[in-house]
């Protein structure tokens, strides 16, 4: 093969390659992410002479209660799993039905093929629903007024349990207080926001769960949280090239056609 044949050839493998990064370098920043809450510590590093800086973000500690179907579960019982968290109360007459209804139309937007007598797809999303009046709210009267409002049990949970936990769950780990529209009372938590958590338990955001538009970003953030990528597994240009199969295959027909066209023309040649 001479001098300009293999310059073609490395052209042609070249260029899909570097074109493919190159896009996908530049529009890793081009979609907003939700942002992340909640900071916990912020710590200062120097490297390469300059000074550097990473937050660690806040973790929602795990917990234990009671769902409506009488079952013991904790929130780390579904790793790698988005939630969407909120909290009301059965006997409530005010935002509470609004919200249960709101966060309904929303699971059912996440069923496989939208037909909502097919299963859930619990790979994706995990609902949970804190119940403030837990004297009252026993696992059996969170059954029938879930089952009153058309709540899928596969992947919602309606928890009860110790006030004191739930409590102190809403105000210390959710932080709902300095998100709400209005000032929540320590003593009553009534709040109309939904909170998002990602697969890492990290608050992702909070939205008003009375408001069509506030629930369709709602919806996209879910989306967008599903395609982000696990920042605690290192990517390197290496990867991504070998991670490259569609594009691999589209290489090694064009290697193969040059070849055989070199090859072609070259015993053409000899023959003449």
């Amino acid at each position: 093969m001479n001098k300009k044949a293999l310059l073609a050839l490395l052209v042609a493998v070249l260029i899909p390659v570097t074109s493919y990064l190159l896009v996908r370098f530049y529009s890793t920043d081009a979609v907003v992410m939700p942002r992340k809450y909640l900071p916990d510590t912020v710590l200062t590093s120097v490297e390469n002479g300059k000074m550097q800086q990473d937050t660690v973000w806040h973790k929602i500690a795990n917990m234990r209660l009671q769902n409506q179907l009488g079952d013991t579960v904790a929130l780390y019982d579904k790793p790698g799993k988005i939630m969407v968290m909120d909290f009301f109360f059965t006997s409530c007459g005010g935002i509470c039905p609004v919200m249960t209804k709101n966060m309904s139309k929303l699971q059912q937007s996440f069923i496989k093929g939208g037909n909502t007598r097919r299963k859930i797809d619990t790979s994706i999303v995990q609902f949970v629903s804190f119940t403030i009046d837990p004297e009252r709210d026993s696992a059996h009267v969170l059954k029938k007024y879930a089952d009153k409002m058309g709540v899928n049990h596969d992947n919602w949970w309606m928890l009860t349990g110790n006030r004191d936990s739930i409590y102190n769950f809403a105000f210390n780990e959710l932080k709902v207080d300095k998100f709400a529209e209005g000032p929540v009372s320590p003593d009553f938590v009534h709040t109309n926001r939904f909170v998002l958590i990602d697969k890492q338990y990290h608050v992702r955001g909070y939205y008003n769960g009375l408001d069509s538009a506030s629930l369709k970003k709602l919806a996209r953030d879910i989306g967008l949280l599903l395609l982000e990528k696990d920042r605690t597994k290192k990517s390197t240009v290496f990867t991504q090239i070998i991670d490259l199969s569609w594009l691999w295959l589209i290489i090694v027909v064009l290697v193969t056609g040059f070849v055989l066209f070199f090859r072609s023309k070259q015993k053409a040649e000899n023959a003449g």
